[in-house]
């Protein structure tokens, strides 16, 4: 919670050019902050008024605020910027968590640590000259042999509690990840020289064009296809921090060449069902997730798990599931839908696909149970069930996919769920 000190406003007549700057910072942090939202903070707080730093805070945060999770960025950012005139010291101290030795509460640090570098990314260079702090600052050293490797931190970091900069660098690494799918043996039959079936009718007519006489037999061997990749990926409130990600991912997979997929599929539900196949087909990443999020128009609204599934079932399962697919549920499980219904659903969907992946961003906190009513009813009709919330996770996904009897975590929490 921020601490509301009496509001210090600036005598030189450039408070319009400061709200400019923080909404800099805000932008630079992952906020809306456009030049719209600019002139209607400046328009606001003239409106308001400066009678107390807590009107002021509100009213900027009516600005540049329109989700819950973007408080705490806000907050910080506001604190740094328009209270303390060391912040540019504080700021660093952020950048340097390991060093401050202070085990805060991780949404927290996080929050600070993007408030941090929006600040000090171009725009204390813009900032209005700050008092130089009395005496002399103490000197840090720092003993690089006992931390832990940056890339391997990044690897095992949560997506959600990734600052900006980690954020940037994580989806460059997904998009060189892979998905590679071993094909699938089909019952027909095709010419192949190191076949283990021989193949009369081809050796008999080599024969004939020689008179008669066998000189080597033609071997036959079955054939292999690619099977269809189906993604239904949850884009409710719960999961909006993953379901960005794992859509980077989708996408680097359905342009990936050699992978060996037939077909990526890919659909969104929350409310509704929504397919953003053709969204993802466009070569530019950014360019492909914005047309899907043109397309899906529940972003971060609620869950119908059990009413999504149905439409799929019923209007989109026999033209994807063919060929053998293999289906990523990417949810939480977090559904307050008919159980029965969702029950069905689920099992249908199993019987149509060869596979069913269920990835839970949930599994990430360590002694997870299936205690949610919508978990317990999904997890008997997938076939293996893992984590989705970091780099290590998807990148142990092509273990999952290419071993047909992993079931990750599935066993375990089917225990669970039979012991009560």
């Amino acid at each position: 919670m921020v601490e509301y000190a009496p509001l210090d406003i600036p005598e030189d007549g450039k408070l319009a050019a400061n709200i400019t700057h923080f909404a800099r910072a805000l932008r630079k942090a992952g906020l809306p902050a456009g030049p719209g939202r600019v002139v209607d903070a400046i328009r606001a707080v003239e409106a308001a008024g400066f009678t107390s730093r807590a009107d002021f805070f509100f009213t900027l945060q009516a600005c540049f605020v329109n989700r819950p999770e973007q408080r705490a960025v806000f907050a910080q950012i506001f604190r740094l910027y328009w209270r303390d005139p060391r912040y540019l010291e504080h700021m660093m101290s952020m950048m340097l968590p390991a060093i401050r030795g202070v085990q805060e509460e991780r949404a927290a640090r996080a929050a600070e640590r993007r408030a941090a570098e929006a600040l000090l990314d171009g725009v204390a260079r813009d900032a209005p000259d700050l008092p130089e702090p009395e005496g002399e600052s103490e000197q840090i050293e720092i003993d690089a042999a006992l931390t832990m490797s940056a890339e391997e931190r990044l690897r095992t970091l949560d997506f959600e509690q990734m600052t900006t900069a980690e954020m940037a660098t994580a989806r460059r690494r997904i998009a060189r990840l892979s998905l590679p799918v071993p094909p699938l043996k089909t019952r027909r039959l095709a010419a192949d020289p190191r076949g283990r079936r021989p193949d009369w009718r081809a050796t008999m007519r080599a024969a004939l064009r020689r008179g008669g006489e066998i000189e080597r037999l033609s071997w036959r061997a079955r054939r292999t296809r690619w099977p269809n990749l189906v993604a239904l990926c949850d884009i409710s409130g719960s999961m909006s921090a993953y379901s960005r990600v794992v859509l980077h991912f989708l996408h680097s997979v359905a342009n990936e060449k050699g992978a060996g997929w037939a077909k990526v599929h890919a659909f969104t539900f929350g409310t509704r069902l929504t397919n953003i196949t053709r969204q993802l087909g466009a070569r530019d990443v950014d360019a492909a997730l914005a047309a899907a999020g043109a397309e899906a128009r529940d972003w971060e609204g609620g869950t119908r798990i059990g009413h999504c599934l149905h439409v799929f079932n019923r209007d989109w399962s026999r033209r994807v599931l063919g060929s053998g697919a293999v289906v990523l549920l990417i949810t939480d499980g977090l559904d307050r839908d008919d159980p029965e219904r969702l029950a069905r659903e689920m099992e249908r969907l199993h019987l149509s696909a060869r596979r069913v992946i269920w990835i839970n961003p949930l599994l990430r906190w360590e002694g997870f149970a299936p205690r949610a009513q919508g978990i317990a009813t999904m997890l008997p009709h997938v076939d293996c069930f893992r984590a989705g919330h970091n780099l290590a996770s998807l990148e142990a996904l092509a273990d999952a996919v290419a071993d047909a009897g992993d079931q990750g975590e599935k066993l375990r929490l089917m225990q669970m769920l039979a012991a009560g």
